[in-house]
């Protein structure tokens, strides 16, 4: 079977993206999955199966993360807003903190990478981006 030459590209792509990612969270002594997990709670408070279901992961392994994240203080469990008898998931301010140097190492590595490219590209390849993400939800 031949190797669709526009896959490929996607996957290489992605590569590179998570290689970014993953230096950038290893420089902070965190996993990708970590990385993930401020990232995730920079926007939002979720319950646990919510956070579960952003990150991929079952219920017992969503609960180590979080647990190893609030052992170094980057999160806290809260009562839910919507059923006190759930837990929610924030950012701490030290984790607002890290979130916010994370987010910057990150973005500035990955906009390096995006700078190679002619201004109407990157718009181009940005918006090519955001309509894939709308239809893949």
């Amino acid at each position: 079977m031949a190797r669709d030459p526009d896959l490929d590209s996607l996957v290489q792509l992605s590569w590179r993206v998570f290689d970014v990612l993953d230096d950038t969270a290893r420089r902070h002594e965190l996993s990708p999955t970590q990385l993930r997990l401020l990232a995730i709670l920079r926007d939002r408070e979720p319950e646990m199966l919510e956070l579960a279901a952003h990150l991929g992961l079952d219920k017992s392994s969503t609960s180590g993360l979080v647990a190893r994240a609030e052992g170094r203080g980057l999160v806290q469990r809260v009562p839910s807003d919507s059923d006190r008898r759930r837990v929610a998931v924030r950012l701490t301010d030290a984790g607002r903190a890290q979130a916010t140097v994370l987010e910057q190492e990150s973005y500035a590595a990955l906009g390096a990478i995006m700078d190679r490219l002619p201004t109407d590209q990157r718009s181009a390849f940005a918006a090519i981006c955001r309509e894939l993400l709308k239809r893949v939800g």
